[in-house]
């Protein structure tokens, strides 16, 4: 019985997983495989990230950036989460693990590694733009 429902939870995240592969239309996926179950965060451009922003509401726009870096300018409607707390933060700011969480900071590392974080706590709609210094849109100081 624990053996079915364990393959039913699997079954589970596996199917969101490819669901969220295929709505996104993104050219590259990361892929973090534990206990033989793959979860995944997207990886998209900043023009594709751009156009997103432009046409959907339904999205949120982190900057995992420190404080300061965010204070001296940040793409607008961002809020920032620095990495070192998002683990801590996340779960109370957005509870629904299906939300649609976009992450950069300044040069891709830092969202990478966010991504993978919010992977690890059964987050599912997570996309991972790169950093701030490939953005070639205009900023918020």
């Amino acid at each position: 019985m624990k053996n079915k429902k364990n393959f039913l939870i699997l079954s589970i995240v596996l199917l969101f997983s490819v669901l969220a592969v295929f709505a996104s239309g993104n050219k590259e996926n990361i892929d973090i495989v534990e206990d033989n179950l793959v979860a995944q965060y997207n990886k998209v451009t900043a023009e594709d990230a751009k156009n997103i922003f432009d046409t959907q509401k339904d999205i949120t726009i982190i900057d995992v950036r420190t404080e300061e870096e965010f204070a001296s300018g940040h793409i607008e409607n961002a809020i920032n989460i620095p990495l070192n707390i998002l683990k801590r933060e996340i779960l109370n700011k957005y509870p629904d693990k299906s939300e649609k969480l976009y992450l950069y900071c300044r040069s891709g590392n830092r969202s990478s590694q966010g991504a993978r974080v919010l992977v690890e706590e059964g987050y599912y709609n997570i996309y991972d733009f790169g950093g701030i210094i490939d953005w070639p849109y205009e900023i918020v100081k």
